[in-house]
């Protein structure tokens, strides 16, 4: 039996980051959108469907491209017997606004880096409904012992290309993103190579002056770990990395906007100097108690204690948190430092450019998040709108209920 396709959507009145005034979007009957057109040049379809947003915010779902785990289970510590929880995650992520992400993989034996990579190979050609694995995320191990943070040293490797090759062993396809510290490689040839593969370079847990970091960016080098965090501080004499990043138009730097990492009027700073969503995306950081309640979790070896979405190892040291990566999106807002556009960007088209992939626009599936914000309160909250899914199967999700239900 053939299933049935749903009439086509029109959401009107809309706001969408990146275009100015009202919009309408087109959705047609397999859930793509169609035409992204202001209100005033074009009329609804009459076969149509109609969502009136009043001038609520669409947006595509976030993209996290960097969470180290959730629901208990870390990245790094995937095994066969435990594959199958990353069709959970990705549910999870789903439901909390996440369209995609890049499992992180932090710091640790190369046996483990390359467990993980060969069961995330395994998932990606045939990944089920939810938030998509886009590829890995490998935060080490090529990082600066002095800048380590909550990595542990004992598995920390020399920048080389033979330590490289022998990390990505036969996964290199599944590597997206890996974060490293470019004062280690003396030879200037592991950012070219690793560009050759299609890896996008980040700079993190480093010691690099202005001047190192310029120079790996004209290697190839497009992105910042976490700013602010795991590097020298900003100083007036030695920008360092994160001012080489800042003044870099092709450069894009990851933070954490969870009021712990780093505090919001340093935030405001760098949101300012950085042109917010060009120079800018947010990820969450969150550890594998993502999902779960406050509380003492494993971590390797180690415990870490969450308290209030903040995540500590025994010594106090800061490795992370456990708020999903809209929070962000809100605390950004909440804080007074970020309008409700650019704090939607941060989320869901920034990341997307920072790893080569399309903003919002025509011919891509509508999974669209509603966003509201409420004078009154001064709350912004998401809710999904419509998602592709629901227009090829009926049986699961009826367009016409979702619809009666915003």
């Amino acid at each position: 039996m053939t299933q049935e396709t749903q009439n086509p959507v029109n959401i009107i009145n809309a706001r969408v980051p990146g275009y100015k005034d009202l919009q309408m979007l087109l959705v047609d009957e397999k859930g793509i959108i169609e035409q992204i057109l202001p209100m005033d040049t074009v009329e609804a379809r009459s076969r149509a469907s109609l969502i009136n947003v009043a001038g609520d915010w669409i947006s595509l779902g976030g993209v996290d491209l960097q969470i180290n785990g959730a629901l208990g289970l870390a990245f790094p510590d995937l095994t066969a017997e435990n594959a199958h929880k990353l069709q959970k995650i990705s549910q999870f992520l789903w439901d909390v606004g996440v369209d995609g992400f890049l499992p992180t993989l932090v710091t640790t034996s190369v046996e483990n880096i390359q467990r993980s990579l060969a069961i995330i190979a395994e998932v990606l050609p045939n990944q089920p409904a939810g938030a998509k694995i886009l590829g890995v995320h490998l935060e080490g191990p090529f990082l600066n012992f002095q800048k380590r943070g909550a990595h542990p040293a004992e598995y920390l490797l020399p920048l080389t290309m033979d330590q490289v090759k022998w990390v990505l062993g036969d996964y290199a396809h599944v590597v997206k993103v890996i974060t490293l510290a470019p004062e280690l490689d003396f030879t200037g040839e592991v950012i070219p190579y690793l560009r050759s593969l299609g890896i996008t370079v980040s700079l993190g847990h480093s010691q690099a002056t202005s001047a190192q970091a310029q120079r790996a960016f004209e290697q190839g080098a497009t992105m910042v770990t976490h700013a602010f965090n795991a590097m020298p501080a900003l100083h007036h004499r030695e920008p360092g990395l994160l001012g080489a990043a800042i003044i870099d138009p092709d450069v894009m730097c990851g933070f954490i906007a969870d009021g712990e990492h780093v505090s919001p009027m340093m935030l405001q700073i760098l949101l300012r100097a950085s042109y917010q969503e060009q120079g800018l995306f947010l990820v969450s950081d969150a550890l594998s108690p993502l999902g779960l309640p406050d509380g003492v979790y494993p971590w390797d070896s180690r415990q870490i204690e969450v308290k209030n979405g903040t995540a500590r190892l025994a010594d106090g040291t800061l490795s992370g948190t456990t708020l999903p990566l809209l929070v962000g999106v809100q605390n950004l807002v909440k804080w007074g430092i970020c309008d409700v556009e650019s704090a939607i960007a941060l989320a869901t088209n920034a990341p997307r450019k920072a790893i080569g992939l399309p903003e919002i626009f025509k011919s891509q599936s509508a999974n669209l998040l509603r966003w509201h914000w409420d004078e009154t309160t001064k709350e912004l909250t998401w809710q999904r709108t419509i998602n592709a899914e629901m227009f090829n199967k009926p049986e699961d999700g009826n367009l016409s209920i979702a619809l009666n239900s915003i």
